[in-house]
């Protein structure tokens, strides 16, 4: 069954040209990721299926009646209003039929004329589809999976990630048919995404996203649609088997730009030769040379993201900590935090969002004051910090500008010296781009500016703070095979469990209450001895309530123990429709069996048999659900 039929869409901004000509389709149960390079039209696509932005060219369809819900990169909330008031103005399809089934029932408790009798019945239906009944019950759920505890507090004073719970809760509860997420991953901490990937890997709704998480799109796309040049490649498999298929299209791509260029060279060379009185076939073939030089363009996105530079040695020394304190009120972040570096160490920080992260960073890096403790650093450690938070330039100064302010030759680690135009180049600031003023820089362009300055001081101790945030998946194979060959020392605060775990081989755990275990080995390993302890406590009765709500949400809602009055209503009239729809259904069975019926009518009313055993089974499925309750269920 196909969800979302688009055509011929196209859109510019001025010269610059995102895409066009772009059709595709996305069918029930299917779950399509869309990947690009940074500013190539992935976010902008997105807006436009969800009637955000208009296109230029094209038209695109979702199938009538379906339900789909978008999730913004940052999601769009009114400040002003409280938690509580926002879910109850959100006006989304299941509050308007909840709304609905509210005003009826008054209605029918006043006056139980046939009108409103079938107004309830109706209604009653709607609430079904509408899985209406346990609303309050799965919000209270959500939210607390969420961990969003206080709903009296205003938008306006909720953090990033904190939004972004609010609005992924909301989506989830209004149980849509094609989700349509834009970075759902950004803002949240391991343990919150590792919840959203399997519930989305084990649910039936369709998906169209754009996220840089790998792991995400490994265990949770069945296809891969790629933005390339304006075009749209489409790859059947999860995000391994395109990175398979790609690397054969980039060969093939490669062969042929390499063939194009010297037939351009061929081409050209005749040019020069040939006499200035053209004849047609000649100014034909001139024609023809601009097709082979667009040809030989094929593979000018593959811009590799170069970073060596070369850092001092470090001496035996590196850094020392010992007894480490930091509070905050009485909020204990760091708690004796103890622990010697050795040259080359790779060591990941993860913990839950609030836990102490940056903190720790910080007290490290030493741009915060611990309250108690010792930190012993060795003369030969150069730091680059490279933070969550950009810094902040003047809304005039240009790129190249900004890098000046550092150095005006870089030194590689190959031992040449190269201008600080050319270490832009590297960083995929090609010469036109240098002169842009930094206000115009999209944020993915921002943070490799920003890792730029840190980068071009030549550290040898890289404290990195969410570097994968707003960089598109190419940027950060390089930034990866970067840190790979970086032979100082590497701390890493990060969501991102596939850069985590490809580049660190120790974690500082924050467990919360100032604690900062030590696990020594990958986030993989750490994950599957994670999952063997939930295991054993949950089979020794001894799981927390958190792992609980997760999998309760996840596998299915445990059942109440009781009916509410509304649901004790309900069971009792859906007997009596179930006999009604039955008694029709039958009737009807008696008519097409009797031969006495033309073609028209017999199309007539045999798609009314068919819905009536969809409605019939439907009601049974509810008021089994309900008897249960009934019968100690």
């Amino acid at each position: 069954m196909n969800y979302l039929s688009a055509e011929n869409l196209s859109k510019s901004f001025g010269d610059l040209v995102l895409f066009e000509g772009l059709s595709f389709g996305l069918s029930r149960g299917e779950k399509a990721a869309l990947v690009a390079r940074n500013g190539k039209g992935k976010s902008t696509l997105l807006r436009i299926l969800a009637g955000q932005e208009s296109s230029d060219t094209g038209e695109f369809t979702f199938r009538k009646g379906l339900k789909v819900a978008f999730l913004e990169q940052v999601p769009s909330l009114e400040d002003r209003l409280s938690i509580d008031e926002l879910i109850s103005s959100s006006h989304t399809p299941v509050l308007e039929v909840i709304a609905r089934y509210e005003r009826i029932l008054a209605l029918h408790a006043r006056d139980h004329s046939p009108e409103h009798e079938k107004l309830l019945q109706e209604v009653t239906n709607e609430m079904d589809q509408a899985h209406g009944w346990d609303y309050e019950r799965r919000l209270i759920q959500l939210l607390d999976l969420f961990r969003i505890t206080d709903t009296s507090q205003k938008v306006g004073s909720l953090s990033g990630g904190e939004k972004k719970r609010v609005a992924l809760a909301l989506i989830l509860l209004d149980e849509p048919e094609l989700l349509i997420l834009d970075e759902p991953t950004n803002h949240l901490d391991i343990e919150m995404i590792e919840w959203l990937e399997d519930y989305l890997s084990r649910s039936q709704l369709s998906l169209l996203m754009v996220t840089h998480d790998r792991f995400f799109l490994d265990r949770v796309c069945n296809r891969i649609m790629e933005l390339y040049q304006g075009r749209l490649y489409h790859y059947p498999g999860n995000y391994e088997y395109f990175l398979g298929k790609r690397a054969e299209a980039e060969q093939h791509r490669q062969v042929e730009a390499d063939r194009a260029n010297q037939l351009m060279k061929r081409e050209l060379e005749w040019l020069r030769r040939m006499p200035k009185a053209r004849t047609h076939k000649s100014k034909s073939r001139i024609g023809a040379i601009e097709g082979i030089r667009q040809r030989a363009s094929l593979i000018q996105d593959s811009t590799d993201l170069n970073l060596q530079v070369r850092s001092p040695r470090l001496g035996g020394k590196i850094l020392e900590v010992e007894g480490l304190r930091k509070s905050y009120g009485k909020m204990r972040i760091i708690r004796d935090f103890t622990y010697k570096f050795n040259k080359g160490e790779r060591v990941g920080i993860v913990g839950r969002n609030g836990s102490g992260k940056t903190t720790l960073l910080n007290l490290l890096t030493r741009n915060e004051e611990a309250d108690s403790g010792r930190i012993d650093q060795g003369e030969t450690v150069v730091m680059g910090y490279y933070r969550q938070i950009v810094p902040k330039w003047p809304e005039d100064m240009r790129v190249i500008d900004a890098v000046k302010e550092f150095a005006e030759v870089v030194h590689m680690a190959d031992g040449r010296s190269i201008s600080a135009s050319r270490f832009l180049e590297h960083f995929m600031f090609p010469p036109e781009s240098q002169y842009k003023h930094i206000a115009r820089l999209s944020g993915g362009e921002l943070r490799r500016l920003h890792l730029l300055t840190v980068l071009i001081g030549n550290p040898n101790f890289l404290f990195l703070d969410e570097p994968t945030n707003d960089l598109d998946l190419f940027s950060l194979a390089r930034l990866e095979e970067f840190l790979l060959d970086f032979q100082g020392c590497l701390v890493i605060v990060s969501h991102d469990r596939y850069f985590l775990n490809k580049l660190c081989d120790h974690l500082f755990v924050m467990e919360g209450d100032g604690k900062v275990k030590n696990h020594y080995g990958t986030y993989a390993a750490y994950r599957q001895q994670k999952d063997l302890q939930a295991a054993v406590m949950k089979g020794s009765g001894h799981e927390s309530s958190d792992a609980r709500s997760r999998d309760e949400y996840t596998h299915g809602i445990k059942p109440k123990t009781r009916l509410s009055y509304k649901e004790q209503r309900e069971l009792e009239s859906l007997e009596a429709e179930i006999e009604a729809l039955e008694k029709e259904k039958s009737g009807l069975e008696t008519e097409l069996n009797s031969g006495s019926l033309d073609y028209e009518e017999l199309t007539k009313r045999s798609a009314r048999v068919a819905e009536l055993m969809e409605v019939i089974e439907q009601k049974i499925v509810r008021w089994m659900e309900l008897s249960s309750f009934t019968m100690g269920g």
